[in-house]
């Protein structure tokens, strides 16, 4: 999980180094390799940046703007920071514009029968009466996995128990 976000939303070799608790040499390599065995990562942040730097905004799945005014600072420091955010924004914005639109329907579809309690990240906590947990389960899986139309599938995992630590 260190690797793979890190990775993406700009973790050098030094702070990746510090995070893992190995050589800064070690953590190059981690990087190295995670780019050259997926490369489309390497060009969606790429061409994330160059719109950000044409357009000095970048926008989520659902056309939600982030203005991003530091991208082409002289100041390296304000600069790497922006170019963190500006690929960030699009990813966990994306997520959250997602999560928001599967909240929505589950609300409409799902409404009395399953009471939501938490959301945590890309996670909903729902109180369900005994019994109901395999029906609505399913019900509510597919309203979130089809909550928007992707190249990929949305995959959602369920989990149940008489609290969040055992539904784990």
């Amino acid at each position: 999980k260190t690797v793979n976000f890190g990775i993406v939303y700009g973790m050098g070799a030094f702070r990746l180094s510090k995070a893992l608790g190995i050589k800064r040499t070690e953590a190059q390599a981690y990087i190295d390799s995670y780019f050259a065995r997926i490369p489309g990562v390497r060009r969606f942040m790429d061409a994330t940046l160059e719109k950000a730097r044409a357009d000095g905004y970048v926008s989520t799945i659902t056309g939600r703007v982030r203005h991003v005014p530091t991208l082409n600072s002289k100041n390296q420091q304000m600069r790497n920071a922006a170019e963190r955010m500006a690929i960030n924004a699009p990813i966990q914005g994306s997520a959250a514009d997602i999560m928001k639109i599967a909240m929505l329907r589950l609300d409409r579809e799902v409404g009395p029968k399953a009471t939501l309690l938490l959301q945590v990240h890309d996670e909903l906590v729902f109180e369900v009466d005994a019994g109901a947990e395999e029906s609505l389960g399913g019900q509510i899986r597919a309203i979130m996995e089809n909550a928007v139309s992707l190249s990929v599938p949305l995959k959602v995992d369920l989990g149940c128990g008489q609290n969040w630590s055992l539904a784990h």
